[in-house]
């Protein structure tokens, strides 16, 4: 009996690890891109050099061991982010940790697969949501109006079969379909729990009406409604897994081994997260904040600059502020001089006295630099701020933080 293959552990931007690996799977892993760097290890034959960057969670290649790689962040603050992200009112309003319920793992696919299973069984709670929908088909029996153009284009006004359409109720709907490729793609995941994995299959068994979904085709489009009101948190929770940063790759060549899993990058994660909280509290602040403002750099349009979060007047028109996310710790010297460029190109273009930088940086005063040569008369030159936000503070202490950076902003931007 073959024994079971030890999985890796990685830590988020921790230090190289050698795993004993083939060939294929090392290729696979590589081309897959969900790691910092997989590279032969020149020290030991049949082992490849393993290191993680922003991405957390768990991948395997076929036959190979899981990869697990942990985050720096606590899980439970990881799913703030991204209930806070998915349903912002509710999180600023209520200032919970459990937005998303993770349960007792603190391992990011066990916490996922929970919480997603969790909320499916609440929306589940009243019965499965079912609707209205357009059918067209071939049928030997009439049912509905009879499409009379497709009778006699396809069947010279013969019949049997008739050429139907009506509407039927069922619970084949959008919705239904989404939570049930959410629960499929989960149980395919390495790493879920057993209990976990039997409650996964039951809810699966109760969507069973619901069509699967087809990989490589668009989500089925949902409307928020009275009516799939107690669907719309697993929706939301559903559709990130569903869109999430989840590899599934085949290599180009003979290989055919693949690579899949479920991993969260941690950069998009507290970008999200720090545009959605700032965009909630600038807009209760009479200020219009616009994510992912895109801008020229030159005056030819030739080169593109996309900064996360452009703050502007009441009106829309004019820009007060900008603002972006880097998830790093600043190292000991504090120089970051790429972002400072960044910080000062985005200034410059939009016109603007100072620029915002927000750092996953733990509990660091704010700072500035004066940009040398941008003084005009009287008037003081760009700053180039950095701010810090701790991730392992509470979550009311992370929203106080950006509630303040905003008033910073809204009052920055102010007359005199």
């Amino acid at each position: 009996m073959t024994a079971p293959v030890p999985d890796v552990v990685l830590r988020e931007y921790g230090p190289a690890v050698s795993v004993p690996l083939a060939a294929a799977a090392g290729r696979a892993l590589a081309a897959s891109g969900a790691l910092q760097s997989v590279t032969p290890d020149p020290a030991q034959d049949g082992h490849w050099l393993l290191r993680a960057g922003s991405r957390v969670g768990a991948l395997r290649t076929t036959g190979g061991p899981v990869v697990r790689i942990l985050p720096k962040t606590p899980v439970s603050r990881i799913f703030f982010l991204l209930g806070f992200s998915l349903d912002p009112e509710r999180a600023w309003r209520d200032g919970r940790e459990d937005t998303v319920d993770t349960g007792v793992y603190d391992d990011v696919v066990p916490a996922l697969a929970h919480a997603v299973e969790r909320r499916i069984d609440a929306a589940l709670r009243q019965g499965v949501l079912q609707g209205y929908r357009a059918v067209e088909e071939s049928s030997l029996v009439v049912r509905g109006r009879i499409r009379e153009a497709d009778q006699i284009r396809r069947h010279f006004g013969r019949t049997p079969p008739v050429e139907i359409a009506y509407d039927t109720y069922t619970a084949d709907t959008a919705e239904n379909r989404i939570l049930r490729g959410a629960v499929e793609r989960l149980l395919r995941l390495p790493g879920v729990p057993g209990p976990v994995r039997r409650r996964l299959a039951h809810q699966r068994v109760r969507l069973a009406d619901a069509l699967p979904l087809v990989r490589g085709q668009e989500l089925p489009r949902w409307q928020p409604s009275r009516l799939n009101s107690r669907y719309q948190p697993a929706l939301r929770l559903c559709e990130a897994v569903l869109r999430g940063s989840s590899p599934e790759h085949r290599p180009p060549g003979a290989d055919p081994l693949t690579v899949d899993g479920f991993l969260f990058d941690m950069n998009q994660l507290f970008e999200d997260f720090v545009t959605v909280a700032l965009s909630t509290a600038l807009k209760e602040l009479g200020l219009a904040p616009r994510p992912q403002d895109s801008q020229h750099l030159d005056t030819a349009g030739l080169v593109r600059i996309r900064p996360d979060l452009v703050v502007r007047s009441r009106d829309g028109r004019t820009p007060v502020a900008v603002v972006d996310a880097k998830y790093k710790v600043e190292n000991g010297d504090g120089h970051h001089s790429a972002d400072l460029y960044q910080a000062l190109a985005y200034a410059t273009v939009l016109g603007l006295r100072e620029a915002h930088l927000v750092y996953a940086a733990g509990r660091l005063p704010t700072r500035f630099h004066e940009v040398r040569g941008t003084a005009v008369g009287a008037a003081r030159g760009v700053r180039l701020y950095r701010h810090s936000v701790d991730l392992s503070g509470e979550p009311g202490q992370l929203m106080s933080a950006l509630r303040d950076l905003a008033g910073r902003l809204a009052r920055a931007c102010s007359p005199a």
